[in-house]
C-alpha cells in the first residue's frame, strides 16, 4: 500500500481535510479503524430538497453536497494492486480485502462470511428483517442507504449520472461505470476454467458457480438453494405470496423486477434491445444475445457423442442427457423424473392443479404460458406462422408443418403392417382402426 502523495508527518492537516469532508469521520488518525461501522452512524430520512439542491450524498454520514468534488475530497490513500484511491486508511484496509479474499466477519445465523463489519451489519438485516432507511414520501423502507437514494430518484425523476455515449442516465455512479463497459466492449474479468469473460466482477463470480456447483443462497423455509440472490428472493415470494413489483399502469404485480419490465413493454409497445440484423426487438438484453446467434449460426458447443452442435451450453448439457439417460430432477409426489428442471416444474402443476396463466378476455386459465399464448390468438386473430410457398398463415407452428406437406408431398406417418403412409397422424389412425388394428403407428421423421 502506498499513499498517493507523501504527506510525511502532516497528520494534523490530513485529519482536518478528512474532517472537513465528512464531519462524522473520526477526528484523529488513531480513531480510524477498519472495524468502524459507518453504516449505522446516521439513519435520517433523505428529502427531495436535499437531492435537488445538493445531489451528491455521502453514503457514510448522510451529508449532501452541491459539487461532486466536495463529496469526494482528496483521495489520499492509493491501493498498490489497482488504481483505486481512498479518502482514509480504514477504507483502504477494507478495499485491500477485495484483492486478498479475506472475509473475517462471519454471520452467526448462516455460514456467510463478509469482508467488512458494515457488510455483516447489512447482511444481518436479511435475517432480522430490519429496514432502517425509510422514504419520507411513501411507505417503502430499505436495508441500505444506497437503495433508498436510488428509490428517491423515482419520486424526483432525477438521474444524476449521464452516459456520454447514449441517452441513458443513472442514479449511481457505479451503475454508470458498469454501463459504459457495454459501449467499450471491455470484459476485464476472465474465467480461469473456460474462455468466458465478463464486464462486471459479479458476473464472473456468478459464472464460477456453474463450474463449482456452489449455491450459496439458501431458502430459510425449505431446502432449496440458489446460485443467485435474485433467484432466492423470487423463490421466497412463492412462500409468502408477496409480489413486490407493482405495475403503475394496471393492477398487475410480479415476483421479479425483470417480469415487471417485460410486462410494462406491453403497455408502452417499447422493446429496448433491437437486433441490428433484423427487425426483432427484445425487452431483455439476454434474449437479444441468444437471438443474435441465429444470424451468426455460431454453434460453439459440440456434442462429444454425436455430430450435433449447439448455440448455448445449456442446450448441450440438456442434449447430453439423451446419451446418458440421466434424469436428475425427481418429482417428490410421484415416481416421475425429468432431464430438465423446466419439465419438472411443468409436471408439478399437474399435482397442484395450478393454472397460473389467466386469459384477460375470457375465464379460461392455463397450466403453461405457451398454452395461453396460443389461446390468445383466438381472440386476436393473429396467425404468425406464414407458409413460404403460398399465402396461407396459421395460429400454430404444428398446423403450418402439416400444411407444408401439401407442397412437399411428405408422408411421415407410416403403417407398420402395410406400406401405406400419410401426411397427417389422424389419417393413419383412421387407417389403422379400419384395416390394420395396430395401436402403434410409426412416425417417420
Amino acid at each position: 500500500m502506498r499513499k498517493k502523495q507523501d504527506f510525511g508527518a502532516r497528520n494534523e492537516g490530513k485529519t482536518a481535510s478528512l474532517a472537513n469532508m465528512c464531519p462524522h469521520q473520526p477526528n484523529t488518525i488513531e480513531q480510524t479503524s477498519s472495524e468502524k461501522d459507518f453504516d449505522d452512524v446516521k439513519e435520517e430520512k433523505v428529502t427531495i430538497d436535499d437531492m435537488q439542491d445538493k445531489p451528491h450524498l455521502c453514503s457514510l454520514c448522510g451529508n449532501a453536497f452541491i459539487r461532486n468534488e466536495d463529496l469526494i475530497g482528496e483521495n489520499l490513500y492509493q491501493c498498490s494492486q489497482c488504481d483505486k484511491a481512498l479518502t482514509n486508511n480504514s477504507n483502504l484496509i477494507k478495499h485491500v480485502k477485495t484483492h486478498t479474499g479475506e472475509k473475517p466477519y462471519r454471520c452467526s445465523q448462516c455460514d456467510k462470511a463478509l469482508t467488512t463489519k458494515s457488510d455483516l451489519t447489512r447482511h444481518m438485516r436479511t435475517h432480522t428483517g430490519e429496514k432502517p432507511y425509510q422514504c419520507n414520501l411513501c411507505d417503502k423502507a430499505y436495508y441500505k442507504n444506497a437503495d433508498l437514494i436510488g428509490h428517491m430518484s423515482k419520486h424526483t425523476g432525477e438521474n444524476l449520472h449521464q452516459c456520454s455515449q447514449c441517452d441513458k442516465s443513472f442514479t449511481r455512479n457505479s451503475n454508470l461505470i458498469k454501463h459504459v463497459k457495454t459501449h467499450s466492449g471491455e470484459k476485464p474479468y476472465q474465467c480461469s476454467q473456460c474462455d468466458k469473460a465478463f464486464t462486471q466482477k459479479y458476473g464472473l463470480i456468478r459464472h464460477m458457480r456453474t463450474h463449482t456447483g456452489e449455491k450459496p443462497y439458501q431458502c430459510g423455509q425449505c431446502d432449496k438453494a440458489f446460485v443467485d440472490k435474485s433467484n432466492l428472493i423470487s423463490h421466497v415470494s412463492s412462500h409468502t405470496g408477496e409480489k413486490p413489483y407493482q405495475c403503475n399502469l394496471c393492477d398487475k404485480a410480479f415476483y421479479r423486477n425483470e417480469d415487471l419490465i417485460g410486462h410494462i413493454s406491453k403497455h408502452t409497445g417499447e422493446h429496448l434491445y433491437q437486433c441490428s440484423q433484423c427487425d426483432k426487438a427484445f425487452t431483455k438484453n439476454s434474449n437479444l444475445i441468444k437471438h443474435v446467434k441465429i444470424h451468426t449460426v455460431e454453434r460453439p458447443y459440440q456434442c462429444s457423442q454425436c455430430d450435433k452442435a449447439f448455440r448455448l451450453k445449456y442446450d448441450l448439457n440438456r442434449h447430453m442427457q439423451i446419451h446418458t439417460g440421466e434424469k436428475p430432477y425427481q418429482c417428490m409426489q410421484c415416481d416421475k423424473a425429468f432431464a430438465d428442471t423446466k419439465y419438472l416444474i411443468r409436471h408439478i402443476k399437474i399435482h397442484t392443479r395450478e393454472k397460473p396463466y389467466h386469459c384477460s378476455e375470457c375465464d379460461m386459465a392455463f397450466l403453461l404460458k405457451g398454452d395461453i399464448t396460443r389461446h390468445m390468438r383466438k381472440h386476436t386473430g393473429e396467425k404468425p406462422f406464414q407458409c413460404s410457398q403460398c399465402d396461407k398463415a396459421f395460429a400454430r407452428n404444428s398446423h403450418l408443418t402439416s400444411h407444408v406437406r401439401i407442397h412437399t408431398g411428405g408422408k411421415p406417418y407410416q403403417c407398420n403392417k402395410c406400406d401405406k403412409a400419410y401426411s397427417h397422424n389422424k389419417d393413419l389412425i383412421c387407417h389403422l382402426s379400419k384395416y390394420c388394428e395396430n395401436p402403434n403407428p410409426i412416425h417417420m421423421p
